[in-house]
């Protein structure tokens, strides 16, 4: 039990105060102020007259709001940018084979089985990581292979998909346009990303 907050309220209430922190720090802006966070929660609790006018409320929410999307924007920009810049240097690396709609990709395994449709549903392992090299996504780590429709995925996997005969291991470079575009996808891959995959086609299921 903590020794700070010992009574089931006081626990009750830091939890109460520990998830509206959490929802804060998830969608926060730079110069967020913990103690005035803290005054408008206690002024509103208490039904006092808030501290700062409604006029002056929403013109301090319109300017953070400007700040957040020319910071978004930027950070979309940057990362467009990095990303073309990859994809043209590494098209240039012996064994990277460009298709006509942008995705590179080279062959770490050369399977023989049966090459899957845009109709089918595969079993693949996969490990999915940016230019960077970080991974954001991992099937071999989780040990768990992944199985879902050839048609249901990001057009760069649709189209690789269909080149690969059962058994073969390709390395793939996906520009943003044929991964999650301008929106990204939740949290974990911020807009305008390039990504690198290794797929392994296990089986047509």
């Amino acid at each position: 039990m903590s020794d700070k907050f010992s009574t089931v309220e006081q626990q009750a209430s830091y939890g109460v105060g520990r998830q509206m922190g959490e929802q804060l720090a998830a969608n926060s802006f730079e110069g967020v102020d913990i103690p005035a966070v803290q005054a408008g929660l206690a002024d509103a609790f208490a039904g006092l007259e808030s501290a700062v006018s409604m006029q002056e409320l929403q013109v301090a929410f319109t300017e953070i709001s400007r700040r957040i999307q020319a910071a978004q924007e930027q950070a979309a920009a940057e990362a467009s940018a990095e990303g073309e810049a990859f994809l043209v240097e590494n098209a240039n690396r012996e064994g990277v084979i460009v298709t006509e709609s942008g995705l590179q990709y080279e062959v770490l395994v050369q399977g023989n089985g049966a090459k899957p449709t845009y109709e089918d549903t595969v079993r693949t392992h996969y490990h999915g990581s940016f230019i960077n090299g970080d991974v954001f996504d991992s099937s071999v780590v989780r040990g768990q292979p992944a199985e879902f429709p050839v048609s249901g995925v990001i057009a760069g996997w649709t189209e690789a998909l269909q080149l690969m005969p059962v058994g073969t291991k390709l390395k793939l470079y996906v520009p943003h346009h044929l991964a999650y575009g301008e929106r990204g996808a939740g949290a974990s891959i911020p807009p305008y990303s390039t990504l690198v995959f290794e797929v392994e086609l296990l089986d047509i299921v």
